[in-house]
């Protein structure tokens, strides 16, 4: 009897060890984006305290163009290098370059830049407020970005490959 209640002990704790791990495995933790208009408040006044003159885009970034640049714009498919800084609206910098940087094709970065890059030309220079569905959404980038982060970007597109 002793024998029978003590496998059946042992056998209750590897089930209460394992099934959760097991639920855990088969499960995968989702979040949803904040929709942009949910963030128009905060964006509007990170523009007006930092004098950004901003136009809305349909998608629901804002963005000032202080150069066109020339004819020669990006497609979704060209491949940039930049100059930038990327700033959280806390003032939190998180990321910036003074060289210019070749980045992967405009396809693969995060929408607000896909978005932007494309609104000028080569030589050109942007600032965007970026709603954090347009960058990095509910999940953010891990460490540096929180998540439902908006992101502010001041952009010169140096050349198109």
């Amino acid at each position: 009897m002793k024998k029978i209640l003590f496998v059946a002990l042992l056998l209750l704790l590897s089930l209460s060890l394992i099934l959760p791990s097991c639920l855990k495995s088969n499960s995968t933790p989702t979040c949803s984006d904040k929709d942009p208009s949910e963030e128009v408040s905060a964006m509007q006044a990170y523009c007006f305290a930092n004098n950004i003159n901003y136009i809305t885009d349909s998608t629901g970034l804002f963005y000032q163009i202080l150069d066109p640049g020339n004819d020669t714009k990006p497609t979704s498919n060209s491949v940039v290098s930049t100059t930038y800084v990327g700033k959280m609206i806390t003032g939190t910098t998180i990321d910036s370059t003074n060289t210019p940087v070749t980045l992967p094709p405009l396809n693969q970065l995060i929408a607000a830049w896909q978005i932007a890059l494309q609104k000028i030309g080569e030589g050109g220079h942007i600032k965007i407020v970026a709603p954090s569905a347009l960058c990095y959404g509910c999940y953010g980038r891990t460490p540096t970005i929180p998540p439902n982060t908006i992101l502010y970007f001041d952009i010169t597109l140096v050349d198109i490959k």
